[in-house]
């Protein structure tokens, strides 16, 4: 499975970390290269408090991490072709379809508009 940025999020907040560990952290688990970027490289990470920070990184540094290589950046740029989409979203998603894994999200509304992408959302239930 490829885990999206939010599932990683949450996996590092009290609240919902109980819902989203069994996907984070599981050792099928990967992130596309952009997941690191945008869980790491959010504008306030820094005022976050210090064991957050370090929780993020920890899942982040732990998770099998796919390279971005010229099939994801194809399939991404297909992706937008057919619909607007962020560009980050766009490399998950490609992530996803190009090793035929399940897209793990909160956010389905994002991703609804690719038939071929199948989606797990851990709160669906809730």
């Amino acid at each position: 499975m490829v885990c999206d940025s939010n599932i990683l999020i949450y996996t590092a907040e009290e609240e919902d970390g109980a819902i989203c560990q069994p996907y984070a952290e599981s050792p099928d688990a990967l992130i596309a290269s952009v997941t690191r970027i945008e869980v790491l490289g959010f504008r306030r990470f820094n005022d976050l408090p210090a064991e957050r920070q370090a929780r993020l990184n920890s899942i982040v540094n732990t998770t099998t991490e796919v390279p971005l290589d010229n099939e994801i950046i194809v399939r991404a740029i297909a992706l937008r072709q057919q619909k607007s989409m962020k560009l980050g979203d766009a490399i998950i998603a490609a992530t996803a379809l190009e090793y035929d894994l399940p897209l793990v999200t909160r956010n389905e509304d994002d991703f609804k508009h690719i038939p071929e992408l199948r989606l797990i959302n851990p709160f669906a239930s809730l």
